[in-house]
C-alpha cells in the first residue's frame, strides 16, 4: 500500500501562483511516475503533469509555460510549482502514484479568483 497525502492547495487571485505538495508513503519502489491530476465538477480528471523517478517530465499543454513539476526522490515527495494561475485552473487536484498499482491522495482544492 503507498498512502499520499497533497498539502499547498487554496485561494488565488489570477495570475498569482501556488505551490502543491504530495508525500508519499508506505511501500515505496525507486522506479515509479508521480504525477498531479486535476477534476472539476462534471468532468473527468485529467493530467496535469506527472514526472518519472528519473526526473523526466509531462505536461498537459495548458500547463506548459506556467506549471513546473519537481520531486526529491530521498523525501518521496512530488510537487507542484504553479504560477500565472488562471480561473480554468480551478479545481480539485490529486496526486497520483504509479507503479505495479496507481494510488490517488484524497484531493486539495485550488481555486483562482478573477
Amino acid at each position: 500500500q503507498v498512502q499520499l497525502v497533497e498539502s499547498g492547495g487554496g485561494l488565488v487571485q489570477a495570475g498569482g501562483s501556488l505551490r502543491l505538495s504530495c508525500a508519499a508513503s508506505g511501500s515505496i519502489f525507486s522506479i515509479n511516475t508521480m504525477g498531479w491530476y486535476r477534476q472539476t465538477p462534471g468532468k473527468q480528471r485529467e493530467l496535469v503533469a506527472h514526472i518519472t523517478s528519473g526526473g523526466i517530465t509531462n505536461y498537459a499543454d495548458s500547463a506548459k509555460g506556467r506549471f513546473t513539476i519537481s520531486r526529491d526522490n530521498a523525501k518521496n515527495v512530488v510537487y507542484l510549482q504553479m504560477n500565472s494561475l488562471r480561473p480554468e485552473d480551478s479545481g480539485v487536484y490529486y496526486c497520483r502514484y504509479i507503479n505495479s498499482r496507481s494510488y490517488w491522495g484524497q484531493g486539495t482544492q485550488v481555486t483562482v479568483s478573477s
